[in-house]
């Protein structure tokens, strides 16, 4: 039992404190170079959207204002929206837009696979409907992909309110320096879905229950032999969801995907993978399985309680966990707290959600449907 705590609590330790420290003193600062004189490729951006009327129309806008002096083209589809989505693709009328409005309701992945085999240009940029892209964005996508690159993934600012209770920007902050840690070595896992490339012909189709698209259409095209870089002047933003609950159900979601995601890439967990191998146990395997490692500690603690040093670790836990639970029921009623306590309550939310979606995932619940998450300023 002894073992068993030490190993659990070691791996939790490692995954989220000793990894980015040893990636801090090993990965270099990357620059990448810019392809400025090289002839710019046809570019297509790929925006699958459902139920996205309060914020497509600016979407598309900020799409066609791109700088980017190559040829670019946006597929656009609504897939089965309730509202005035589909209506407002088909209103452009520049020729730069191609829409397409779905009435059934498929899931995301199966709208990405239909636009891509209708794309034809060199270079497929994905993105969400929610997401702004800085004028040269789509500029320093296409520059970034050059020799050997085959994915490029930019960087996504999550921008909030001062009232918002929800650290997923502060979260976030942590997971892109991971990202550029790991873009250094060679073993950048994945992208975000905000802001990322790949060359068309490395696009392979993925099954119609896949959730977490992004990550595995970049995976894909690393197990293809290419490399995946990032590239932190490519820029958009969003905004982050208004309050923990709010981002609760959209983790629940992205939980039962990772699992999904962890047997479709089994490839990637062999040590003959090397860095790749290494970077993906430390930074997203033992983090997956991070509620059965929190559960596993509870547990192993509860059975040696009778020893005074874990009789205190217990308490600490119980303490831990009651912070947790006070501090998000203080964020519901909106009433501010020390941060500590609210990183608290993420950690502990964002493993519940996770734990929720490997339930989901033993049950089959891992349908490729969607559900919108409500932004700030607007009606939830």
């Amino acid at each position: 039992m002894v073992i068993a705590f030490i190993v659990t609590l070691s791996l939790l330790v490692y995954s989220y404190f000793i990894y980015p420290l040893i990636l801090k003193l090993i990965a270099k600062e990357q620059k990448l170079s810019l392809e400025t004189k090289a002839p710019l490729p046809s570019v297509e951006v790929i925006v699958a959207a459902y139920n996205e009327e309060s914020c497509i129309k600016e979407r598309l806008e900020n799409l066609l204002a791109q700088d980017y002096q190559g040829s670019l083209r946006v597929l656009v589809a609504s897939d089965g929206s309730q509202d005035k989505t589909g209506e407002i693709i088909e209103s452009f009328d520049d020729p730069r837009i191609q829409a397409y409005n779905f009435e059934v309701n498929r899931g995301k992945i199966s709208v990405l696979n239909d636009l891509v085999s209708k794309a034809t240009a060199d270079l497929l940029v994905f993105t969400d409907a929610n997401t702004h892209f800085e004028s040269n964005a789509i500029t320093v996508l296409a520059q970034s992909i050059t020799g050997n690159v085959g994915a490029v993934c930019g960087e996504l600012h999550l921008e909030t309110d001062d009232g918002n209770q929800n650290l997923d920007g502060f979260y976030w902050k942590y997971e892109q320096f991971l990202k550029k840690s790991e873009s250094s070595l060679g073993s950048l896992l994945g992208a975000n879905g905000a802001i990322y490339a790949i060359k068309r012909e490395l696009y392979q189709e993925l099954p119609a229950d896949t959730i977490v698209d992004d990550f595995c259409i970049v995976m894909n095209v690393k197990k293809q032999g290419f490399d995946v870089v990032y590239n932190d002047q490519a820029i958009a933003r969003e905004e982050v969801a208004p309050s923990l609950s709010e981002e609760y159900g959209r983790r629940v979601r992205i939980g039962t995907g990772n699992y999904k995601a962890f047997f479709a890439n089994l490839w990637a967990l062999s040590p003959l993978q090397g860095t790749l191998s290494w970077c993906y146990w430390s930074h997203k395997v033992i983090r997956w399985f991070g509620p059965h490692l929190l559960l596993i500690l509870f547990l192993t603690n509860l059975a040696l309680i009778e020893q005074p040093i874990f009789q205190a670790l217990f308490y600490c836990q119980i303490i831990f966990y009651v912070l947790a639970v006070w501090g998000q029921k203080q964020a519901k009623k909106n009433k501010e707290v020390h941060k500590l306590v609210k990183i608290i309550s993420f950690f502990v939310s964002m493993n519940v959600a996770l734990g929720q979606g490997f339930i989901k995932f033993c049950q089959g619940n891992s349908s490729g449907g969607w559900k919108r998450t409500a932004r700030t300023g607007e009606n939830s």
